[in-house]
């Protein structure tokens, strides 16, 4: 799972976080913190910490760890940001997937369901006000069990 993840970052041209994906990313994977992790997580740690970061925030002041603050009409920056010529950019957490999503902007999603039924935590996508079709375009299953699937919406 870290060596896909390390790929998945490292051919995005940058990556996509709000506030509390950002902060919790940065305590777990900013150096030297991830100086003391296993050699199988080396990889993601340094592919992670050398990717571009943009932040979408209204609260932080400030960002560093290679990050530039995203502010103002989240449709308006992200269509920006996607303008630029590249690869594309890469989103994780909860809240602004969903926010991407109720606005149209997500072009691929990859969902990784891991063998674990937890009983709690965020739901994805909870409340999107719409359905999104989606049409599977690769899957990968991996030896603990867990399963990635990449899926584009339909049109």
């Amino acid at each position: 799972m870290h060596r896909r993840a390390a790929e998945n970052v490292g051919q995005a041209d940058a990556l996509l976080f709000g506030r509390v994906a950002y902060e919790m990313m940065e305590a777990a994977w900013r150096p030297p913190r991830a100086a003391s992790m296993p050699g199988w997580m080396e990889p993601f740690a340094r592919t992670i910490d050398a990717a571009k970061k943009y932040v979408v925030s209204s609260t932080l002041d400030r960002v560093d760890w290679n990050a530039e603050l995203v502010r103002g009409d989240l449709g308006a920056a992200v269509e920006r940001l996607k303008q630029q010529p590249g690869e594309g950019l890469l989103v994780g957490g909860v809240t602004l997937p969903f926010a991407l999503a109720e606005l149209g902007l997500i072009d691929e999603y990859e969902i990784v369901v891991h063998p674990r039924l937890a009983g709690h935590g965020p739901t994805l996508f909870a409340g999107l006000s719409r359905r999104i079709d989606l049409r599977l375009i690769s899957r990968q299953e991996f030896g603990s069990g867990a399963v990635a699937m990449r899926y584009e919406p339909r049109k």
